[in-house]
């Protein structure tokens, strides 16, 4: 099932779980990474879809079903994440995202606080650097690029096979969602992440629970990374998954969804 919104006269997509959205349960919105959609979340946003929650996993503008352009900077994500709280009728909501989107997240509770409950971010930093090498690559349109978020996104053990689901290759996937991303959409999404530098400084301004959820195979955002985030944040706390990679919903689902129930829960 899917909601369909307008923000700022464009169409709006976000999954809903396989239930219809209703705005009087507690909400949560996910969001997504850089160059992806909201089919990530596909586990996870079914379970507390099921369970009690009111789910928006959104596609952001330029991305999946949802209208471009894509948006340029953290601030402006940030903005349009409310503007979409206010199209769907909710007044307060959790917000969840992974690597990119954990960013908006951040600048969004530092800003609207009143109307964030509590934000869990995974595979996140701040600030959060982008290699030379990824951003001239994305930019230019080369299929290197890709081939750099797949290798550095996914552990070791992820690339070379045994995933729970046979016949599953988690690395080829995560590749072709990628590939289906609009010619430049990496590239905004990569610069916007390494053009935010005020993380450090919106986080301590954020009154509201936050949980980061980061495995400690992750060659994009490794937990040392967050240390500086952690100590910003005054009401913040850290969940590691052993074995892990940046791109855990993928890598150790059922792993990611117990992180996430545990964070629901500060």
């Amino acid at each position: 099932m899917a909601l369909d919104l307008t923000v700022d006269g464009k169409k709006v997509f976000a999954a809903t779980g396989g239930k219809t959205f209703d705005p009087s349960l507690p909400v949560i919105v996910f969001v997504h990474g850089a160059s992806m959609n909201r089919t990530v979340w596909a586990l996870q946003a079914r379970y507390f879809a099921h369970h009690g929650y009111a789910v928006m996993a959104v596609d952001l503008p330029g991305h999946g079903n949802t209208e471009g352009p894509p948006l340029p900077t953290i601030s402006a994500i940030g903005d349009w994440l409310i503007a979409a709280l206010d199209a769907a009728g909710v007044e307060r909501a959790t917000l969840v995202g992974h690597s990119m989107g954990t960013l908006p997240l951040i600048d969004a509770a530092a800003r609207h606080g009143e109307r964030i409950e509590r934000v869990v971010l995974l595979g996140t930093s701040a600030p959060m650097p982008v290699a030379d090498a990824l951003l001239d690559n994305a930019e230019a349109n080369n299929h290197a690029a890709f081939d750099m978020v797949t290798l550095w996104g996914f552990s070791k053990k992820a690339q070379i096979g045994g995933n729970r689901a046979p016949g599953t290759w988690v690395t080829e996937t995560g590749l072709r969602l990628l590939e289906r991303g609009a010619p430049g959409v990496l590239h905004n999404d990569m610069k916007a992440c390494n053009d935010y530098q005020s993380g450090l400084e919106d986080a301590a301004k954020i009154a509201c629970p936050a949980v980061l959820i980061l495995g400690d195979r992750d060659m994009m955002t490794p937990p040392r990374n967050a240390k500086s985030l952690m100590e910003a944040l005054p009401n913040g706390r850290m969940i590691v998954l052993k074995g892990c990679g940046h791109m855990m919903m993928a890598e150790q689902p059922d792993e990611t969804l117990d992180a996430m129930i545990e964070a629901m829960a500060a």
